[in-house]
């Protein structure tokens, strides 16, 4: 049986700390955890003498998705898992990518610890922290523009001209600020009461002048990111029907990094 198929409840600790682990791998185009897209399609305690191993397999909405996207995710929850291992003393972590077009490929680097560029060699184009500083970028103006857009709807005499003096301490509280926090401090940006919001990819305020035009093109960035998920869940749901129960709903308002999964319903 896999953890899919048992109630938070019924899972070992040793499940639970996996999911927990498994909840902190993003999609990075998609800026939402994979336990939460509903990519996780098994985990698995194996008893290998006496050690306890974690096998973990991966699906995506599509045989095509782009690979370097794949082995992020792949690497990163490999990443997570060995972290849990290594706090209860042990244990090997197997992650493997089913159905993709690349699943050989990225299944041999992934189990030989060869890395992104080992994997790939002269087709890696760029270095993953490249990658994940892109969308860790994009996924930051996203959450700022859903943290302003939430302030203007709650305080008409504002208006996007406004925003330039918005700090920090001035956004509602609740998800949509907690998650531009964390972006923020991702990025290493500044996150204290009078931080300006409205910034750059660098963390400079943005100038009253053009303040308009980029909390407009922020918006852009994060209706493509919603738009993106709600795409590749439906895709997912198609290609693996029942996968859908593993995804958790999606809030429009908050940028969400939930670590539980729905309860698979039973085949």
């Amino acid at each position: 049986m896999t953890a899919l198929e048992t109630r938070p409840e019924q899972r070992t600790s040793l499940e639970q700390d996996a999911w927990e682990a498994l909840g902190t791998v993003m999609d990075p185009e998609l800026d939402e955890a994979i336990t939460s897209l509903g990519f996780v399609r098994s985990l698995e305690e194996v008893d290998d003498g006496g050690r306890t191993d974690l096998l973990v397999h991966l699906r995506l909405p599509t045989s095509f998705c782009s690979p370097n996207f794949a082995y992020l995710m792949c690497s990163d929850s490999k990443d997570a898992l060995a972290a849990v291992q290594r706090a209860r003393g042990g244990g090997r972590v197997l992650v493997e990518l089913d159905d993709h077009h690349d699943s050989d490929l990225i299944n041999r680097g992934l189990a030989a610890d060869a890395g992104y560029k080992g994997t790939f060699g002269a087709e890696a184009e760029s270095d993953l922290e490249e990658l994940r500083l892109t969308f860790r970028r994009k996924a930051h103006t996203a959450a700022a523009e859903r943290a302003l857009t939430q302030l203007l709807r709650a305080r008409a005499e504002l208006g996007e001209h406004d925003v330039h003096a918005v700090r920090l301490r001035d956004l509602l509280a609740g998800d949509a600020k907690d998650a531009l926090v964390r972006r923020r401090a991702a990025l290493g940006l500044r996150v204290d009461d009078d931080a300006p919001v409205a910034v750059d990819d660098h963390g400079t305020p943005v100038a009253p002048s053009v303040v308009g035009m980029w909390l407009r093109k922020a918006r852009s960035t994060r209706i493509s990111i919603d738009g993106n998920a709600h795409f590749c869940r439906g895709l997912l749901a198609t290609r693996y029907p029942g996968a859908e129960l593993d995804q958790a709903p999606r809030d429009e308002g908050t940028a969400p990094v939930p670590v539980q999964l729905l309860t698979r319903r039973p085949a």
